[in-house]
């Protein structure tokens, strides 16, 4: 894992997540209404200096702006051509550059007096120094992280940025993308070098991982021009690409010939000789699978606790409310299952989800034809009703696609991209459809509106389409909050009368249970010492996933530690606000109302998502 500042992180590693009624700056405007009187006045008494603020929030578009110029990478992502032809510095020396960076910025941030500044920018300031804290925390534990995994991978980001992100609109393009595969060898060199940094400190990524990661490098540089007869994946990407500029014939066939010099020469070498180090290193791996395992792995594990929570809960908590939640999600799907009129107990009738064939789409062509399809219509029967659950909606469009084939094998069960910010690239709800047995029709529904509407292509997207704002919190993120909200999203529809078959409703129980089970697990990998099948059993016992979303699942929770527990604790923080605002306001209570006070101000930790609740339930009582 490439370590970025928390300015730009979230908006990296999202490179992983129907029209607007009205603009966002109105929604900026709706948040700042709901604003207590006693806060206004506060801000009155203080004598809010509108140079102060205008200053500060200079301040933070020159601080992002500063990181922005390090990371050629995300100045693809946000669909700029600077840089284009670049690859960001993985060495340790821009690493600390960029530790003396944030804590430069931190220190002029901590002169700046609250007191003098508005509500909205009181919070960005107070946002900004927190995320800058967190960073410099976590220098420290630079070593701690796997860079190479199924998960993520800097080989195999390298590739997506390529495919997914790289436009070729002209030659210059096209040139550019050349002189990335030229870099290679320079890019992969400070990923070996960050390899054997962690090795030395004891970090080696569980050996289970190896033949994924190796398998996935060879997918890259197999087919022309390397061997065979069909084309590799990037050369086929480029290919495409150039193919559809209008240039001469001749200019194709030289730019072609050119990237096929530069797979041959430059990117297949890297991808070779990392290849060949990561089998030196895979006979280091052990099979321990915990991040007890690594140096002060406890101080580490409760720090990633605090990055994805945004809350002091200990491990052996998140674990107990793991276990209360798979008990009570176990009690509603009996409930499903006398409605179905099943005869037997709740694991068998988990092995009847499991094996039945009605629930499953075939392997083939035509079967993943369908289910992309179905996917994309229940979404855009989802896009008919937001009217009624909100005010906000995004401008960007939103894709429905497989997990492209290179990655597909190791990639997880579905997520989804942000688009481009000035539209040049839609929002991606990406399903994994490798083996259609990990992918049930009854899940389709909530897998559809966790990822896209109304989920995080509804989040990310009218996060990034704020006005008045500063970029940092346009495009970072909290993952308790964007992956809370992704999880509540999954049962916001049923209210509206969907999942209408209680099949359907039970694989949104399943979703929600999927994410309960991951509290026990992750606690229990990784603060409990639990082996890689003690998990594994948990789960296939406990949940009605197939066996090999279940292996595929744990494996992804042992190599991003605390990361699954965001999901379940930013849904019940979200879902307890809401009862109690609903308690509070009675009638007075409006779901579109709640919802943007949630999404109108971007992504927040926990804490802040609180008061901004108890704010906007402040404001309508004293309205009405």
């Amino acid at each position: 894992m490439k370590l970025k500042p928390t300015l730009i992180a979230a908006a990296i590693s999202a490179l992983v997540i129907s029209g607007c009624d009205r603009s966002a700056t109105e929604a900026s405007e709706q948040s700042a209404s709901s604003v207590t009187a006693e806060q206004s006045a506060q801000d009155s008494t203080a004598k809010v200096n509108q140079e102060a603020i205008q200053q500060v929030n200079q301040m933070f578009e020159d601080f992002f702006q500063e990181h922005l110029s390090r990371s050629p990478e995300f100045k693809t992502f946000l669909g700029q051509k600077e840089d284009y032809d670049k690859w960001d510095n993985l060495s340790s020396e821009f690493s600390k550059e960029t530790l003396e960076i944030n804590k430069r910025q931190l220190a002029e941030l901590n002169k700046i007096a609250p007191n003098t500044l508005d509500e909205a920018t009181r919070l960005s300031l107070r946002l900004a120094k927190r995320n800058l804290e967190q960073d410099i925390e976590g220098y420290q534990w630079r070593n701690h992280y796997y860079p190479v995994n199924q998960m993520y991978a800097t080989h195999t980001s390298a590739a997506s940025l390529l495919i997914s992100q790289h436009r070729i609109d002209g030659v210059s393009d096209a040139e550019a993308y050349i002189a990335r595969l030229n870099g290679m060898p320079q890019y992969f060199a400070q990923l070996e070098e960050n390899l054997k940094a962690n090795a030395k400190a004891g970090t080696i990524v569980p050996k289970f991982v190896f033949p994924y990661v190796i398998s996935d490098s060879k997918n890259l540089i197999s087919g022309a021009p390397f061997d065979g007869e069909k084309d590799s994946p990037l050369f086929a990407d480029f290919k495409g690409k150039v193919e559809k500029l209008e240039i001469t014939t001749e200019q194709k066939k030289a730019l072609i010939d050119k990237a096929s010099t530069a797979l041959q020469n430059s990117a297949g070498p890297a991808y070779k000789k990392l290849i060949s180090y990561l089998q030196t290193l895979e006979q280091k791996a052990s099979t321990d699978d915990g991040a007890w395992k690594l140096a002060n792995g406890d101080d580490f594990y409760k720090f990633r606790l605090g990055v994805y929570t945004t809350t002091d809960l200990t491990a052996d908590e998140i674990h107990q409310t793991g276990l209360k939640e798979v008990a009570r999600i176990h009690d509603e799907m009996r409930e499903i299952m006398r409605k179905v009129g099943f005869e037997g107990n709740l694991q068998e009738f988990f092995e009847f989800m499991r094996t039945d064939k009605q629930f499953y789409y075939p392997t083939s062509e035509k079967g993943k034809t369908e289910y992309l399809e179905k996917a994309t219509a229940i979404i855009d029967t989802m896009k008919g009703r937001l009217d009624e659950l909100f005010i906000t909606k995004p401008k960007a469009d939103l894709d429905v696609r497989a997990v492209e084939p290179f990655r597909e094998k190791s990639a997880g069960k579905a997520f989804y991209q942000r688009p481009a910010p000035d539209g040049s690239r839609p929002g991606i709800y990406y399903a994994n459809l490798y083996n259609m047995e990990d992918m049930p029709s009854y899940q389709m529904e909530a897998l559809a509106y966790h990822e896209g509407i109304p989920g995080h292509h509804m989040q990310l997207s009218i996060a990034q389409e704020l006005q008045d704002i500063p970029k940092f919190r346009k495009y970072g993120g909290y993952t308790a909050y964007t992956e809370g909200w992704g999880l509540y999203s999954e049962l916001v529809p049923k209210e509206l009368g969907f999942y209408e078959d209680p099949y359907s409703d039970f694989g949104r129980l399943a979703m929600e249970l999927w994410r309960a089970g991951r509290l026990v697990v992750d606690t229990g990998l990784h603060a409990k010492k639990w082996t890689r099948e003690e998990a594994i059993n948990y789960l296939v016992e406990n949940t009605p996933n197939p066996k090999g979303d279940v292996v595929k699942a744990i494996e992804r929770y042992i190599v991003m530690p605390g990361q699954a527990t965001a999901y379940k604790i930013g849904m019940l923080k979200i879902v307890e606000l809401r009862e109690k605002a609903k308690t509070q306001l009675g009638s007075k209570f409006d779901v579109r109302g709640f919802h943007d006070t949630i999404l109108a101000n971007g992504a927040v930790p926990l804490d802040v998502l609180e008061e901004l609740v108890n704010q906007w339930v402040e404001g309508v009582k004293a309205k009405s």
